[in-house]
């Protein structure tokens, strides 16, 4: 996570990316993408695409970019983008 930080330019800022393998934080949000079509592609269920704005420990916005019509979020990807 810490290259990929890097690589967006966001390495000791206020942004933190965070890894989860288990899929035990994505399971807890609700967040599992297992739609059969983009599961036809990559194979395992992933996270769907979104943003989360914790302040002080408290979530106060998730923005998720799936849709009914696109379960991965490809055709909107700046839904998941917080101002």
């Amino acid at each position: 996570m810490t290259g990929w930080a890097a690589d967006q330019g966001v390495e000791g800022s206020i942004v933190t990316f965070l890894g989860d393998p288990r899929s035990e934080v994505t399971e807890a949000l609700g967040l599992v993408l297992d739609h059969p079509d983009p599961m036809s592609v990559l194979g395992n269920p992933r996270c769907k695409r979104f943003s989360m704005l914790i302040d002080d420990g408290v979530i106060k916005t998730i923005n998720v970019a799936a849709a009914e019509d696109d379960p991965a979020g490809d055709d909107n990807p700046t839904v998941s983008l917080v101002d």
